[in-house]
């Protein structure tokens, strides 16, 4: 009754547990949802920011090209003004008034004045640019441009395109660079890049790793699988591809749930783990203390029992009645001695197992029912093992018991020694009903029992030691319904000596 109370009991918690864990999941998935919606709204709006964008760079460069064009003018038109001037004949009625007043009315283009090789005049320079060595290198770029027209009198006129040209493309270039690096690159927490027309080579890229970077197809592969690549036409570079991946807050986000689960589900692991320590070693010092007062309980009537056999004796009681007192006042003796071992660290000393256990299985056949057989084999050399006799003289008893209940008193105990690998195997074998593996899973812990009656402590005991007090194992190697069971032993060999 206790056993399945703690049966259910263990089930409520695995199922209140479950709740736990599966509310935790759902709440901390929701919220992960939440935010990775919220993420990928945030990434649509960049995208279309850059297409909007896009478009109002190339606004800005078709209104560009116009202002350019009109710059262009005025410059080639200073020009034809200075050859008009240049090429007009002495005393000729010709007006050059408005060329004149055109000329002194320049206000953007640059022009150098020269007289057999020597500077004369210079108009909207700028004043970095005032000095003879950049003025000559200047003249020089000029003339390489054919920008000179040269008068009679021996004067160069050298000019170039207007300033407001050169700084309309200047803006221009950076609008287009801050376009890519700031927009495109920098302006949301993802990994970017820029590729080309062909979407075969990056042309730049960011929040990329390096590995990442190594193979070029695999990634752009990627990436177009994840999300359609933008398309980005830009003044004076043709087609350009945007490709980017999930953010790095979205990936992070995919794992949160199973991240706190682990870390919950390791707490709590954790804690079960420190409370069954602190329970175990609890129940230990229980059954240590049980096991002492057991014995010392006892003990003391024992003592008395062993002098009234001697009482007896003097009296002239049969001799038969006192042997069978004796032995079992034998048997008390060594049910004493078992629980004062087991309340107690115990000590082993080096025996043949072979023998031990051919001795003591001798002794359990004469006690058991007829119709069991009982087949014991052990290898002819002596194999040692650090044992205390009463202790697995008491495991090899309760092990017999079970087998004998489990065959219902009929039927073949095999008991079988072999050394492998530096341990000794002790196998226990019947063919008794066998156990289902729900069985299998409980049957050392205490308390369970297949018997109507039964204390369920035997396997426990046994288990506890095996493993605890002789620092060996004990499983069940096999156990079929209908056809039997086999328990296995192990020990690790002692030398002997």
């Amino acid at each position: 009754m206790a056993l399945r109370s703690k049966q259910t009991s263990r089930f409520i918690l695995l199922l209140g547990a479950t709740g736990i864990v599966a509310l935790t999941l759902w709440s901390s998935g929701r919220i992960a949802r939440t935010l990775r919606l919220e993420e990928q709204r945030k990434v649509k709006l960049w995208s279309e920011a850059i297409v909007q964008r896009a478009q109002l760079v190339r606004y800005t460069d078709a209104l560009f090209a116009s202002l350019r064009t009109e710059e262009r003018d005025k410059a080639d038109l200073m020009g034809e003004a200075y050859r008009i001037i240049q090429e007009a004949e002495p005393g000729a009625p010709v007006d050059l008034t408005f060329i004149t007043r055109f000329i002194q009315g320049n206000r953007t283009i640059p022009v150098l004045v020269y007289k057999d090789g020597v500077l004369q005049a210079d108009i909207n320079v700028p004043e970095e640019l005032r000095t003879p060595t950049r003025l000559d290198s200047m003249r020089l770029v000029l003339k390489e441009n054919n920008s000179v027209i040269e008068f009679e009198e021996g004067l160069m006129v050298y000019y170039d395109q207007s300033n407001r040209f050169r700084e309309l493309q200047s803006v221009m270039d950076d609008l287009i660079h801050s376009f890519i690096s700031e927009t495109v690159l920098n302006s949301a927490s993802i990994p970017v890049l820029l590729a080309d027309s062909t979407l075969n080579n990056i042309l730049q890229a960011d929040r990329f790793a390096e590995d990442d970077l190594a193979d070029t197809t695999e990634l752009i592969n990627r990436l177009t699988a994840i999300n359609p690549p933008i398309a980005l036409d830009l003044p004076e570079t043709g087609r350009r591809w945007i490709l980017y991946d999930e953010s790095i807050v979205l990936k992070q986000l995919r794992f949160f749930p199973v991240i706190q689960l682990l870390i919950i589900g390791g707490f709590l692991l954790l804690a079960y783990s420190t409370f069954s320590a602190f329970r175990r070693s609890e129940q230990n010092r229980v059954w240590v203390g049980m096991a002492k007062e057991t014995a010392h309980q006892l003990g003391t009537p024992l003592s008395a029992l062993l002098a009234w056999v001697e009482v007896l004796r003097g009296e002239g009681v049969s001799e038969e009645v006192l042997v069978e007192l004796g032995k079992d006042l034998d048997r008390l003796r060594t049910v004493t001695d078992r629980f004062s071992k087991i309340g107690s660290d115990p000590e082993l000393a080096a025996h043949d197992l072979g023998q031990f256990v051919m001795d003591t299985m001798g002794y359990l056949e004469r006690r058991m029912p007829r119709a069991v057989a009982f087949r014991v084999q052990a290898p002819e050399t002596a194999v040692f093992a650090a044992i205390n006799p009463a202790l697995f003289g008491w495991v090899l008893e309760n092990l017999t018991k079970n087998a004998v209940d489990a065959m219902e008193g009929v039927g073949t105990l095999d008991v079988q020694l072999v050394l492998d690998q530096g341990k000794v195997l002790l196998d226990i074998e019947d063919d008794g009903k066998g156990m289902p593996r729900r069985v299998q899973r409980q049957i050392f812990d205490p308390g369970f029992s297949t018997k109507a009656r039964g204390w369920g402590l035997g396997l426990s005991l046994v288990r506890r030691i095996v493993r605890e007090y002789h620092g060996g194992q004990i499983v069940i190697l096999r156990s079929e319904e209908g056809v039997g069971t086999t328990f296995r032993v192990t020990l690790p060999v002692n030398s002997g000596s």
